[in-house]
C-alpha cells in the first residue's frame, strides 16, 4: 500500500502529476462526452471556475506558475493504448461497447485545449473557451488540480512525523465511517469524490478501504482510472451541464421551456437501463416532474441532488405513484453533501420505500476536518461550470438558490419560464 506520507512528503510534480491520465476524470464526464459528441459537437462553450468559498483566498494560497504548470501538463495527456482498450472491451452497467468506435477514435486523439487563466485579487480566474466536445473535458482535472495544490500548500512545511499523524488520523476517521455505513442493512454506495478530493492517492486509499469495509455494498467508484487499476465498476450518469448547454441554446422561452427534456429524449437514445436516472433539480425538481411526459416515467430512478433530501426523496416518490409507477421498483440515488450522518437518516427513513443508492464526493475523498491549523484543509465549495453556449448566458436555478448560477436577469427569467416559486435557502458546504 502506497505511503501517502512519504510520498507528499517528497513529492515534486514530476513524480506526482496531479493529474495523470485522460482517465482521471469522472465516469459521467466521457457518457455525457458521447452524446455531445454526436450531436452537439461544435457548439461553442465556455466553462469557468467558481469558488463558492470566497473565505479561501486560493490566489495567496497556490503559486500561479505551479498551477499553470500543472495545467501544461494535462495538455500533454493522451489516451494510452491499454486506456482505450479498457473502454472498448470493458462492461459497463452490464453492456460492452458501451463507448462507439468513432468516440473512441476522437478520444484517442484527443488533447486539452488552450485556458485562460489570471489573478484577480486573491481568486484565479481560470475559464476554458472552444468547442463543447472539448471544453467539457477540463471540468474535472480543473478541479482536481486546484484542490490538490491547495492541500500541497497547506502542508508543504509539515515535517514527515507530522505528516504521518495527519494521514493516520483522516484514515481512522474514513474507517470509522465505513465501520457505521457496514451497518446499515441493503446500503449501496459508490464514491463520488473526484472533483474536490485532498489528492488522487488520497482517493484511490479511500477507494481500496472502502472495497474491503464495504464488501459488495461498494458499487464502485465515478473515477475512471482507479476503476480500471482497481478492478471495480466505474459508476455515474449525467450532470447539470447538458440542460445548461441546451437551454442556453435555445432561441425562444418556449423552445427553453422544452430543452431539459430533450436533453433526457437524446439520452434515451443514446442508453438504456441504469444509466436512465433523472437529474430534475437544475431548474427545480418539482417543476421539472411535473411538467415531464409519461415516457419519463419508465426510467430506471432519479438523482436527488441538492435542497433537503428528504424532502426531494419524497417530491420523487410522490410523483411516481400518481404517475402508476411503484416506487419499490425504483432507484434513487441522493449524492449531495454527504457524510455518514446524513447517509443514515436518508437510509432509515426511506429504506423499504424505494430502491437507494449514494453517491458519497467531498466528505468521503477529503475530510480533514480540524487537522490544520485555523481549518486550512477543512474541504470548501468550489465547482466548474458551464458559463455560456454560443456566448448566450447559461444558468442553473437548483433545488437551493445559494447554488444558481448565470446573471441575475437570466437567472429571473429561468424562474418564470420553469416557474420556480419561493425556494428554501440551504448553506453549502461542499
Amino acid at each position: 500500500m502506497t505511503d501517502i506520507a512519504t510520498r507528499v512528503y517528497n513529492h515534486t510534480w514530476k513524480i506526482d502529476p496531479i493529474v495523470r491520465s485522460v482517465l482521471d476524470t469522472d465516469f459521467y464526464k466521457l457518457l455525457m462526452a458521447q452524446t455531445i459528441f454526436r450531436r452537439h459537437r461544435h457548439a461553442k462553450v465556455t466553462f469557468g471556475i467558481i469558488n463558492r468559498s470566497q473565505n479561501v483566498p486560493l490566489a495567496r494560497l497556490i503559486d500561479e506558475g505551479a498551477l499553470r504548470e500543472q495545467l501544461d501538463h494535462i495538455r500533454s495527456l493522451s489516451l494510452s493504448r491499454g486506456e482505450s482498450t479498457w473502454l472498448r472491451g470493458n462492461m459497463f452497467y452490464g453492456k460492452r461497447q458501451m463507448f462507439s468506435p468513432d468516440f473512441i477514435h476522437w478520444l484517442e486523439n484527443f488533447r486539452f485545449p488552450p485556458y485562460h487563466l489570471e489573478r484577480r485579487g486573491d481568486q484565479f480566474e481560470l475559464t476554458f473557451e472552444g468547442p463543447w466536445i472539448e471544453t467539457t473535458m477540463w471540468e474535472i482535472p480543473a478541479l482536481a488540480v486546484i484542490m490538490e495544490l491547495h492541500s500541497r500548500a497547506v502542508t508543504k512545511d509539515m515535517g514527515k512525523f507530522e505528516l504521518q499523524v495527519l494521514y493516520a488520523r483522516a484514515m481512522t476517521r474514513v474507517w470509522e465511517k465505513i465501520r457505521r455505513l457496514k451497518a446499515l442493512k441493503g446500503l449501496t454506495i459508490a464514491d463520488f469524490g473526484t472533483r474536490r478530493r485532498h489528492g488522487f492517492l488520497w482517493q484511490d486509499w479511500c477507494v481500496q478501504a472502502m472495497i474491503e469495509g464495504l464488501g459488495p455494498s461498494f458499487s464502485g467508484t465515478s473515477n475512471c482510472l482507479i476503476a480500471l487499476r482497481r478492478e471495480v465498476e466505474a459508476i455515474g450518469t449525467n450532470a447539470h451541464e447538458l440542460p445548461m448547454v441546451y437551454s442556453a441554446l435555445a432561441r425562444d422561452d418556449r423552445s427553453l421551456a422544452e430543452a431539459p427534456y430533450r436533453v433526457l429524449a437524446d439520452w434515451q437514445d443514446d442508453y438504456e437501463g441504469n444509466l436512465r436516472v433523472i437529474l430534475p433539480d437544475t431548474y427545480g425538481t418539482s417543476g421539472f416532474l411535473e411538467r415531464a411526459p409519461d415516457w419519463m416515467t419508465h426510467w430506471t430512478g432519479v438523482r436527488v441532488d441538492s435542497g433537503d433530501p428528504i424532502a426531494g426523496g419524497e417530491i420523487v416518490i410522490d410523483w411516481w405513484k400518481r404517475r402508476g409507477q411503484d416506487p419499490m421498483r425504483k432507484l434513487a440515488i441522493f449524492s449531495d453533501g454527504l457524510d455518514v450522518e446524513l447517509i443514515e437518516k436518508i437510509h432509515k427513513h426511506f429504506s423499504g420505500r424505494i430502491r437507494l443508492g449514494f453517491g458519497w464526493g467531498t466528505l468521503l475523498t477529503n475530510d480533514f476536518r480540524g487537522f490544520a491549523p485555523d481549518g486550512g484543509l477543512d474541504p470548501f465549495s468550489i465547482v466548474c461550470k458551464v458559463i455560456a453556449a454560443n456566448d448566450r448566458p447559461a444558468v442553473k436555478l437548483s433545488d437551493n438558490p445559494e447554488k444558481a448560477v448565470g446573471p441575475a436577469d437570466e437567472i429571473e427569467r429561468y424562474r418564470r419560464i420553469f416557474g420556480v416559486g419561493e425556494q428554501a435557502r440551504q448553506p453549502v458546504l461542499v
